[in-house]
């Protein structure tokens, strides 16, 4: 099956950023992160390892980088979805169930979780704030849309409330198995409307 060439190694593009995330991804999910060098990016992406320091930095930089990328296109579909909703309670069920569906079904994610768990962790907890943080705004703003479009009342407490429930679901992705079961879709979206629709809203269920 015939590929796309690669550029020439050595020579730097306005793509390769892109290239080499997609490289250091594919890494990942194929060993790990503990068995992934900057030289096996560097070959995968078409360039020498030298571009890869310059552009990224350390094997610890391109983790993050590539953690932020792909938490980031997960919040671009949220940022899509009050479009789509005429209530507030569709809307959070859609949200919880748009992430945690595409963080269980991310190959790399799950690869990493069986091959280095304990990285996983360390990435969305202790060393997780820039992306959490980056969570909740993309909450507060499909909240603040959600106010605009008269399916939430205004509050001055948003981003709070975005927190609260971004927090619940950040123990979910990083603890997805205790007492609670949540492997169907009604499962989750009992969950959404049950736990953290009140959340959001201001009132109890």
């Amino acid at each position: 099956m015939p590929t796309a060439s690669k550029p020439q190694a050595g020579r730097v593009t306005a793509d390769d950023n892109t290239r080499i995330l997609d490289a250091a991804l594919l890494q990942f999910q194929r060993v790990g992160v503990k068995k992934t060098t900057i030289e096996d990016v560097a070959r995968e992406a078409g360039v020498d390892r030298v571009t890869v320091y310059r552009r990224i930095g350390s094997r610890d930089d391109l983790v993050t980088a590539v953690f932020s990328r792909e938490v980031a296109l997960v919040l671009a579909e949220l940022a899509l979805i009050p479009e789509r909703h005429g209530n507030i309670g569709d809307l959070i069920t859609d949200m919880f169930m748009t992430v945690l569906k595409l963080w269980r079904a991310h190959p790399v994610a799950q690869s990493m979780l069986t091959l280095e768990p304990e990285r996983v962790v360390m990435k969305l907890s202790v060393h997780g704030a820039d992306i959490f943080t980056m969570a909740v705004a993309a909450t507060a703003a499909a909240l603040e849309r959600a106010v605009e479009r008269e399916m939430l009342a205004p509050a001055s407490d948003l981003t709070a409330r975005a927190e609260l429930a971004c927090r619940v679901v950040h123990s979910l992705i990083l603890l997805p198995h205790a007492a609670l079961d949540l492997e169907t879709d009604s499962q989750l979206e009992d969950f959404a409307r049950g736990y953290l629709l009140p959340i959001i809203t201001g009132h109890s269920a």
